[in-house]
């Protein structure tokens, strides 16, 4: 008789830990479960945004100005003489938050431009053609930083509104 109460003594706790490990199984993967759910939802995601199937940007049908007061002054050399030269600049852009982003963005966009037109050849930006080039090339520059901080150009256009050389 000892022996039928010490096997059923015995019986009792694998029960109740036979619970436990059903209960810690279930939990667990349920766990799983969400996760992977989670992870299959956050890919459907961003696959969407890569596709472009995200909203576009709000684009306003007039035309946003931003002026970059004051004029950019840099000097550079001319064969053995200083020269100068003296650019006014204007952005323009359909989407707002392009200009806002270039507002911020002032001292890293004048930044970039000085470096840009300190660096010229006087024989090159003294014509027409040699300013259309130096005004691609700032109009690039300052899509490459806006592109960086809004993940699109944003600027349409970049005008020189004063070019002084001297």
């Amino acid at each position: 008789m000892i022996e039928d109460e010490q096997a059923g003594a015995v019986d009792a706790p694998v029960k109740r830990n036979s619970r436990k490990l059903l209960v810690i199984g279930m939990v667990g993967a349920l766990l799983v479960a969400l996760g992977s759910g989670g992870y299959a939802w956050q890919m459907r995601q961003m696959s969407h945004a890569g596709t472009g199937r995200a909203t576009a940007p709000e684009l306003s049908k007039t035309e946003l100005y931003l002026p970059m007061d004051p004029a950019f002054v840099v000097n550079f050399r001319d064969n053995d003489s200083l020269r100068y030269l003296q650019v006014g600049i204007t952005l323009m852009s359909h989407d707002p938050d392009a200009i806002n982003v270039a507002k911020a963005a002032d001292p890293v966009l004048r930044d970039s431009l000085v470096a840009l037109f300190s660096n010229q050849n006087y024989s090159i930006i003294s014509d027409a053609a040699g300013r259309q080039k130096l005004q691609e090339q700032a109009l690039a520059a300052v899509r490459k930083i806006v592109q960086a901080r809004l993940g699109r150009p944003g600027i349409d256009a970049l005008y020189f509104t004063s070019f002084v050389m001297q």
